[in-house]
Formats: C-alpha cells, structure tokens, sequence
C-alpha cells in the first residue's frame, strides 16, 4: 500500500491521480487530498506546504518517500508504465531527479500550457469568492 498526499488543485496532478485510479484495481493505492479540511489533523507528520512543491508518498511502514519516487512506485504497484524504472536507476536518477524538481516547481504555469487550465475548477470559484469578500470589504472601509 501507497499513500500519496497530492495536490487536487493542480490540473495535471489531478488527472494523474484520476488515470491511477482507474488502474488500481487491487487498491494498492491511498490518495490524500493536501487541501481536505482535515489533512493536518490526520497526517500531523506531513507538511502541507512542502508536500505541495514536491510529491509525498508513505510506504506502509511509515517511510516517507518523495518526488519521483513516488509516481514510480505508483505506477509499478498498478502494473503499467513499467519503463518508468528506468528513471530511478543509479546514474539516471541524478538527473530525473532535477527535473522532477524544474517540472514541480513550474508544474501549474505548465498545467496551464497544456490543459488550458492553470488551477482547477474550485479553485477557480475559492478565488472569485475570495475576490468579492475582498471587494465587499473594501466597499465597507471606503
């Protein structure tokens, strides 16, 4: 069993996380939402923040494992992308590994290049909410 804590705010993170899904079917995989309600409150040891910027896994022993170390156990534990093992090997791996890094750092300008969606849908809705609180707020300062 896999935990992964991911961001359902992303576009491409989202899908992903969906196209696992689909292949899971021996429900090797646990998929926490950094942005439920009560994500803190039940994985205290598991920065939010952090955990955004670069993907967190945790093995059923507790072990936490990030980045790409992550989508490649994901995808062995649901049988496909078997290539994808190739980039945790010795050598390769210093490289993958700053990618992975470039690619997380600019994965929602990149989500939006190639879905045309830079946040998702009730992201999108927080954010205007958030807009019209802020614009009633500052009707009630003037």
């Amino acid at each position: 069993m896999l935990t992964i804590f991911y961001d359902s705010h992303c576009p491409l993170c989202a899908a992903e996380i969906k196209m696992l899904l689909s292949f899971d079917t021996s429900k090797k995989l646990r998929l926490e939402d950094l942005h439920a309600d009560d994500f803190s409150e039940r994985y205290p040891h598991i920065d939010p923040i952090y955990a955004d910027k670069i993907l967190h896994g945790q093995l059923e022993n507790g072990q936490i494992i990030k980045g790409l170390d992550v989508t490649c156990m994901a995808w062995q534990l649901v049988g496909k992308h078997k290539w994808m093992q190739v980039l945790r090997w010795p050598v390769i791996r210093i490289f993958t590994n700053v990618g992975y890094r470039i690619f997380a750092r600019y994965r929602h300008p990149l989500s939006t290049f190639i879905t045309g969606k830079q946040r998702c849908v009730p992201c999108q809705k927080n954010d205007k909410k958030d807009s019209q609180q802020n614009n009633k707020k500052n009707d009630d300062d003037i």
